[in-house]
């Protein structure tokens, strides 16, 4: 296909009468499609529904240890629970604590006992004259949230297909004491859906931070969200814990995961894991924060996965309804811009996303042309700190969601507009002619 910026004013001026015609009567059908979140299909949380039959009124309510889960106690979760969640993220059981449904909120209230409290002793970030965190972009928007909630400054660090740029990150971490924590989704990252090197990991491990309470807020949240079933297309994750403690580094990391994408989004299963010395901080906040989380789910996800096959073999069902769909969006992708020079995107081997890189200063025009043709996208910039893509281009595709054929009739819409908007900036910068 040829490249836009190849086209003469004439043939742009051409295509883009052809292609309004086809905008408008696209408007005409009032269509209402949503790919702004990265949300589990109806169908992929109907066949979960069956967890619900592994407790019933008749059931035996006590743990393997004898903990009846209807009651208080056991404060940091069950040892199967933690079991279940250390499988997940490839850690010890020893180093997990087990929470509620969402690992957002366990890293909310990690930040926030930061800043009121401190990290092990050290000052609270709250009595500090400046506090930063390193944000690897694109990335994920409710991080940048939580920072941006406790006035926290936010730095850009670029990302890579390895991971975020290491040496920026060696240089501010390890010169610049008010950079505290740096946010990571490690594996098929939010957008992108790459995944570190290890390479990078071990550079992780090896940071020397000037700040003595710096760490590492480690998201994995996609641990075990593959595309494909052949283990050759399945992204490999270096185990991070593991490589801080051979680095000395044991405590410099926090890491977060859930079920949330493995059976219900609303009400799955949370877990972080730490050193040792870490998580005995974070008990000490638990037994004033929390009567206990709800063991009742604790027990009900690992009677009903029994074990990581288990939950491997669930993760396969989730693949096979996602795979196609992700496969339609990237050959309507290929189809109709490969070659045009008018965009970029990833092919990733696993998560929830696909992120596209428009012309430079298209991204918001694209996003608003698409939504007044009825789709609704995540919106330019979100995937940036302050929600400012400074060269506003990025563009988060979610195509789990919709059905496929709500999830073809949006892509359609999605490259058409790419195609209006980049002709339009083109004119205007090439030819000087206004759209």
């Amino acid at each position: 296909m040829k490249s836009y910026q190849e086209l003469s004013k004439e043939e742009l001026l051409s295509l883009k009468a052809e292609l309004e015609k086809a905008y408008a009567e696209k408007k005409e059908k009032g269509l209402k499609l949503d790919m702004s979140r990265g949300k589990p299909s109806v169908a992929q949380l109907d066949m979960g529904m069956d967890i619900f039959d592994v407790l019933n009124s008749q059931s035996d309510m006590t743990s393997m240890e004898g903990v009846d889960v209807r009651n208080y106690g056991v404060l940091d979760g069950l040892t199967e629970a933690k079991h279940m969640m250390a499988d997940i993220m490839g850690v010890q059981a020893e180093n997990v604590i087990v929470y509620g449904n969402a690992s957002l909120n366990v890293m909310y209230d990690a930040v926030s006992s930061a800043m009121t409290h401190g990290v092990m002793g050290c000052r609270p970030w709250c009595k500090l004259d400046r506090v930063k965190f390193l944000c690897p972009v694109p990335g994920y928007d409710r991080h940048f949230s939580i920072t941006k909630h406790f006035g926290i400054e936010m730095v850009m660090i670029p990302m890579t297909p390895q991971g975020p740029d290491m040496d920026m990150v060696e240089r501010y971490v390890e010169t610049d004491a008010s950079v505290k924590g740096i946010w990571c989704v490690p594996k098929y990252s939010n957008p992108q859906g790459y995944t570190y090197s290890d390479e990078t990991v071990r550079r992780f491990a090896n940071l020397k931070p000037a700040a003595k309470d710096f760490r590492i807020f480690w998201d994995n949240a996609y641990a075990v969200h593959h595309l494909y079933d052949e283990e050759e297309r399945q992204d490999k994750l270096l185990e991070i814990l593991s490589e801080c403690e051979k680095a000395g580094n044991p405590d410099m990391v926090y890491e977060f995961a859930s079920t949330s994408k493995i059976s219900f989004s609303g009400a799955g299963v949370a877990a972080i894991a730490s050193s040792k010395a870490n998580l005995e901080c974070i008990r000490k906040t638990l037994t004033i924060q929390t009567i206990g989380y709800d063991k009742i789910n604790q027990l009900r996800h690992v009677r009903y996965f029994k074990d990581f096959e288990g939950i491997k073999a669930h993760m396969r069902k989730h693949a096979a309804l996602m795979r196609p769909k992700f496969q339609a969006v990237l050959e309507t992708l290929e189809r109709e811009l490969d070659g045009t020079g008018i965009g970029e995107w990833t092919n990733p081997n696993g998560g929830y996303f696909i992120s596209f890189q428009s012309m430079e200063g298209c991204a918001k025009a694209i996003v608003a042309k698409c939504k007044e043709a009825g789709v609704t996208l995540t919106g330019a910039g979100a995937t940036y700190p302050y929600g400012m893509d400074p060269k506003d281009s990025n563009i988060r595709i979610a195509p789990t969601y919709p059905t496929p054929e709500e999830l073809a009739a949006a892509t359609d819409i999605f490259v058409l507009c790419v195609k209006l908007v980049s002709i339009e900036k083109l004119l205007v910068q090439v030819w000087g002619i206004a759209a």
